[in-house]
């Protein structure tokens, strides 16, 4: 732009659609060979990076957007991403979105999508959502879409702004309750399209519908078991409240969903299970609920509220508190190292764990995931 043939014929050159902070970012890694990224401005210095032709730049900056993806961002970045035409990015926006499409749904981040990737989400088949999320999901959406066209907050203009896309929300797929409670009061469904989807749910004789019937596939769990047999004693598993717990690492990023858990050896019985998933001594999940068992060797599943993202080569603690029973089954010859699909998941021994469990024996038989 200031030498050569193609030089401009100016003292100043404006560069108006770069923001300084990323030309600034740019120039220092041109001049000085020095990468300088920071979350609020590594999207506008990809943008002067794909500009100019800097490709070392450019994956600097894709490298650095994946690390610090999340739910809270995914939808954004899947959106800037098809428009870098990042396609490994793209593919892990859809890994995180996917697994974790009720956070991802909920986030702020997914009102500032443009029309385009709306589109290409709400037609997600492997989407892990109830419906329900989707379709509030979408009015909000829609309720940010006309404040950014300089319209009025009401029914109909959301309606106008959702467009066809709102076919894409699969509204009959619902359950009954969430439909009539949530959807048919919403006040964006004509009439007629109220009737004839409560009909859907209740007629012998279905009508026609614009909207999609069929459910969505969602992502199907994976089960890592990390022993090789299990037994039960006259005197054990006895638990008493307190903790048992085992640290494991994965080789790549999954979603924990939550622990595939004992029950009781004496026959059937219900448990209280604290869940908990830990990384560096800080809570990323816990949740706590109940789960019966029927006196079989089985493993029961407990589920965290959302899934938890989990980062390869670090590792993290799964730890429960299990209140039922005083003598359940447990597991023995466990394995350091598991091969669950594609998936290598490490186990080491828990300072956290006060009631026996460890790498060879124990509980959390089993930890359930997507990848």
């Amino acid at each position: 732009m200031f030498y050569g043939e193609l030089a401009e014929d100016k003292d100043e050159i404006r560069i108006p659609d770069v923001e300084p902070a990323a030309f600034l970012a740019m120039l220092k890694y041109i001049y000085c060979d020095e990468i300088d990224l920071a979350a609020d401005t590594v999207l506008a210095t990809l943008y002067a990076a794909k500009k100019y032709i800097v490709p070392h730049l450019a994956r600097a900056c894709v490298n650095f957007l994946e690390t610090s993806l999340s739910a809270k961002n995914a939808c954004v970045l899947l959106s800037q991403s098809c428009l870098f035409e990042e396609p490994d990015l793209t593919q892990r926006c859809w890994e995180v979105i996917d697994a974790q499409a009720e956070l991802a749904l909920k986030s702020e981040g997914f009102c500032d999508i443009d029309f385009q990737t709306l589109e290409s989400i709400l037609r997600r088949e492997t989407l892990n959502a109830k419906e329900i999320v989707v379709f509030e999901a979408a009015l909000n959406w829609a309720e940010v879409e006309c404040q950014r066209q300089d319209l009025a907050s009401s029914i109909e203009n959301k309606r106008k702004v959702l467009g066809k896309a709102l076919y894409l929300i699969r509204i009959p797929t619902m359950a009954l309750d969430d439909f009539a409670n949530g959807a048919a009061q919403s006040g964006v469904l004509t009439l007629n399209e109220t009737n004839d989807i409560f009909l859907w749910y209740t007629a012998a004789k279905k009508p026609e519908l614009q909207f999609v019937s069929k459910a969505r596939k969602g992502l199907v769990p994976q089960r890592c078991h990390r022993f090789q047999s299990c037994a039960y004693r006259s005197n054990q598993w006895r638990y008493r409240g307190r903790c048992d717990s085992i640290q494991f690492a994965v080789d790549k990023r999954v979603f924990i969903a939550g622990f595939g858990l004992y029950g009781s050896s004496c026959g059937s019985a219900e448990y209280s299970a604290k869940i908990e998933l830990k990384r560096q001594g800080v809570v990323l999940g816990q949740n706590l609920s109940k789960y019966f068992s029927d006196g079989s060797s089985n493993t029961f599943p407990v589920w965290f509220e959302y899934p938890v993202q989990i980062e390869p080569d670090t590792f993290y603690t799964a730890s429960v508190i299990l209140d039922g029973n005083e003598l359940s089954y447990f597991g023995q010859e466990g394995m350091t190292e598991v091969q669950c699909g594609k998936v290598t998941v490490q186990f080491q021994c828990s300072s956290d764990s006060t009631n026996g469990t460890g790498v060879q024996g124990g509980q959390i038989p089993e930890l359930i995931f997507y990848a």
